[in-house]
């Protein structure tokens, strides 16, 4: 794909094709050795800033001089989110897992992440890395295993900066670009096993394919993507918390190609699922502190957009019927939202490739997402379990914020829009809404009132 001259979307363009036969394979083996179109899942992320990778991380002041963008590093998220009271009390996601699930993974992760560390201050854990299957050695040369190594490090790096003394378990997958391998199935075999072994308190999902790409979309028939929610119906089962990032191309999506997107409204898998809370993206605007200069709005950049709005395959659930003026009779994303702008892009420390200038920049709702999943595992740690199937309590302290006024920490983003590429999309409203959910939050506050539910 063509580079941007400032930033990359090779890295959104990163495909892994998946055939149907091998999603077919889940439910009905006999099935798979059907001619059938093929889909292609790829890492949300987006906003790699290529030609300007440092040796060192800048300040937001020096980012804006030397760039152009904003840049922020895990502090000033720290401070904007309102975490470090949190820190204060002990609240750090201590005795809680975050499983993150990504293909191929990164070679350097632990070295990466031990450097990420002692640069902002932060403890440093051990990652457990979970070899789902034959993964293959890493390929510098391979814009696949690349890209999803970038994806790997910024979930990584992101969830521990969040939760800092929560355990890390990253699952690679080993899906390839040959016909006939499965992703998606993989990964959520991948889930399960862990799940039914007791392993993750949450699972961070930085990953989608357009629902409109899978095998059948066009004729009603959504058996492809109802034959791979196995993963989700055990998690709520087992009270484990599933999250997934709703896209960074606003309200619109690739098609199979990975090229290409749609020139109308479109929704991605598996952030449409109504068993999994899905992720969307805003815009900070910070000083070098971390303080806000300006209220967040809908991420839209130019670089990409929050992904959002309604599914075309799953109907609206229970736990949306308070916001059926807002999502009708679908399923609506996203249901929350954290930082994912790439003019307010985040600091990301890898030496895979590019060792003598290992500091880059990513934005995308795949950064939202294991920033989310660091919150989640500190709401876990003060209510002292599993919080599981998060919808229904979300969505009541959107109720309560909105309609009574109660301090749930809920933050409502009420400016900007995720139209894209030509594609009208929606506003932020106050209340809900199909670009930023429930908007953002002031952690201090609602990690107590989600502990609390």
């Amino acid at each position: 794909m063509k580079l941007i001259s400032i930033v990359s979307r090779a890295a959104v363009a990163t495909v892994v094709t998946t055939t149907v036969a091998g999603v077919a394979a889940v439910a009905a083996p006999a099935a798979a050795t059907a001619a059938v179109p093929a889909f292609k899942l790829r890492p949300a992320i987006t906003g790699h800033v290529e030609r300007v990778s440092r040796t060192a991380p800048l300040s937001t002041s020096d980012c804006l001089t030397q760039i152009g963008i904003h840049c922020y590093s895990p502090l000033q998220y720290r401070t904007a989110y309102n975490l470090n009271p949190l820190y204060a009390r002990g609240v750090t996601g201590k005795g809680r897992t975050i499983v993150i699930v990504d293909s191929f993974g990164s070679p350097t992760i632990q070295h990466d992440l031990e450097v990420f560390d002692a640069q902002f201050g932060l403890p440093n854990i051990n990652v457990q890395v979970v070899k789902a299957g034959n993964v293959p050695a890493f390929d510098p040369n391979n814009a696949d295993h690349v890209g999803w190594a970038q994806e790997t490090t910024l979930d990584v790096e992101y969830a521990h900066a969040i939760a800092p003394d929560a355990k890390i378990v990253l699952v690679e997958t080993p899906v390839a670009e040959t016909e006939g391998v499965t992703g998606l199935p993989e990964m959520m075999n991948a889930e399960k096993a862990l799940i039914d072994k007791g392993v993750g308190d949450v699972i961070s999902q930085s990953f989608g394919a357009t629902e409109n790409t899978f095998p059948g979309f066009d004729k009603g028939d959504f058996r492809s993507i109802q034959n791979l929610r196995y993963a989700f119906t055990d998690a709520a089962l087992h009270g484990v918390t599933v999250l997934a990032a709703s896209g960074d191309a606003g309200a619109t999506d690739y098609q199979a190609n990975g090229e290409d997107l749609y020139t109308f409204p479109v929704n991605s898998w598996p952030s449409s699922d109504p068993l999994v809370t899905s992720i969307g993206g805003t815009q900070l605007n910070l000083d070098n502190t971390g303080k806000r200069v300006a209220d967040d709005v809908v991420w839209n950049d130019g670089y990409g957009a929050g992904g959002g709005g309604l599914s075309h395959v799953f109907p609206r659930p229970l736990f949306q019927a308070g916001v059926k003026n807002v999502v009708g009779n679908h399923r609506g994303t996203p249901d929350i939202s954290m930082s994912a702008a790439v003019d307010g892009g985040a600091w990301v420390y890898y030496s895979f490739v590019g060792a003598d200038s290992p500091w880059h920049i990513f934005g995308g709702t795949s950064e939202a997402t294991p920033i989310f999943a660091g919150i989640v595992a500190l709401a876990d740690q003060q209510a002292g379990r599993r919080l599981g199937d998060l919808n229904a309590a979300l969505y009541l302290l959107g109720a309560g914020s909105t309609h009574t006024h109660l301090p749930t920490g809920l933050v409502d983003v009420t400016s900007g829009d995720n139209s894209f590429e030509g594609v009208t999309g929606f506003p932020a409203k106050p209340g809900y809404d199909l670009s930023t959910g429930w908007g953002t939050i002031d952690a201090n506050k609602f990690v107590p009132a989600l502990a609390f539910l």
